[in-house]
């Protein structure tokens, strides 16, 4: 006769009721992976990918980003550049990366103009991440020859409206915020200009202080400080709506122009299933740092204004620049192949 076999759990003595519900409870939580991960996490190094290469904007603010999430979540922050395609290869591969909270990325201007200009994009800027905040919004410097005799915004479009199609500005290349701005300049004003693009703001700037180019938008904030302030080129507006700290007595191109505004802008996304929970966290030790004097003092130094923003209202920012920038990049048929 076999011996009856033994319980797999077995129970020494009755479990009172409420214990029961308890451990019923502690069970449910320890079957959600999500929350249970949430409940950990962090508990490795977070991989953020800067889709561009060392020293520029982006990765100065990505670094900021990266040093302030590494000091107050306890944890490495490694940071990835992923340069190329005006940021798009590294944000496709931030798109495809695992949604577990150890992957985010920097978004930028660059990838809600993206969409427009590119036939073939391997990520969706709105459907492939869930927005974690805005880090800072960066103006840009309209910048002429001192050769031109403008020293405003009114005076630049009485020249260009006596002789169209005459002038030259410059881009950072096709597609780029610069080239954007000014084609959004152009069409809102109702006056025509030659496009002259260049492979970076460097080779852009030689060629406007050599008075090859007259004209252009330049988001590199040190470099247009220096050369306004050295006589080699004028400032005359600001991109944004509202004016610029370092440069007070700069006015908006919208003084001149109504309803113009367009700013360069950094952020951070992270892939679009990562737990609700953990970019809750991250938003809010972000925007902690952001928002703290030490934060707001490093962004201004790389001419920023802090926003620090929900996770909705990034969602929200972005999808009105998708939005903002593909009229434009239709009114001017932008699109590279």
């Amino acid at each position: 006769m076999n011996a009856p076999s033994r319980p797999a759990c077995p129970v020494r003595r009755p479990v009172p009721a409420r214990a029961a519900a308890l451990f019923a409870g502690i069970s449910c939580v320890a079957g959600l992976p999500g929350l249970a991960q949430a409940q950990v996490w962090p508990a490795k190094p977070i991989r953020m990918i800067v889709p561009f290469p060392p020293a520029g904007s982006t990765d100065i603010f990505g670094r900021l980003a990266g040093d302030a999430l590494s000091r107050q979540l306890g944890v490495p922050v490694v940071i990835e550049n992923r340069g190329g395609a005006g940021g798009n290869i590294g944000l496709a591969v931030a798109a495809k990366a695992p949604a577990d909270g150890y992957n985010i990325a920097m978004f930028t201007v660059a990838q809600s103009i993206a969409p427009s200009v590119f036939p073939k994009l391997e990520y969706d800027p709105v459907r492939d991440f869930v927005p974690v905040t805005l880090i800072a919004r960066l103006p840009s410097i309209l910048l002429v020859h001192p050769s031109l005799p403008v020293r405003n915004v009114k005076d630049l479009l009485a020249l260009m409206r006596r002789n169209p199609g005459a002038l030259n500005y410059a881009s950072t290349g096709p597609g780029t915020s610069p080239h954007m701005l000014m084609e959004m300049f152009l069409m809102m004003a109702g006056v025509k200009a030659v496009h002259i693009p260049y492979k970076g703001a460097g080779p852009a700037l030689i060629d406007q202080f050599a008075g090859l180019v007259e004209m252009g938008f330049t988001t590199g904030i040190g470099p247009s400080l220096e050369a306004a302030r050295s006589g080699k080129l004028r400032a005359i507006a600001v991109s944004t709506a509202e004016r610029y700290a370092a440069m007070p007595d700069l006015p908006p191109v919208s003084d001149t122009v109504p309803g113009f505004d367009g700013s360069s802008w950094q952020g951070v996304v992270a892939p679009a299933a990562t737990p609700r929970e953990i970019v809750t966290r991250l938003n809010a030790e972000l925007a902690r740092y952001i928002r703290s004097p030490e934060g707001r003092e490093r962004i201004a130094q790389q001419g920023g204004t802090p926003v620090g923003n929900s996770s909705d209202e990034f969602a929200a920012f972005i999808a009105a620049e998708v939005a903002r920038w593909g009229k434009v990049a239709k009114a001017a048929r932008v699109r590279i192949e």
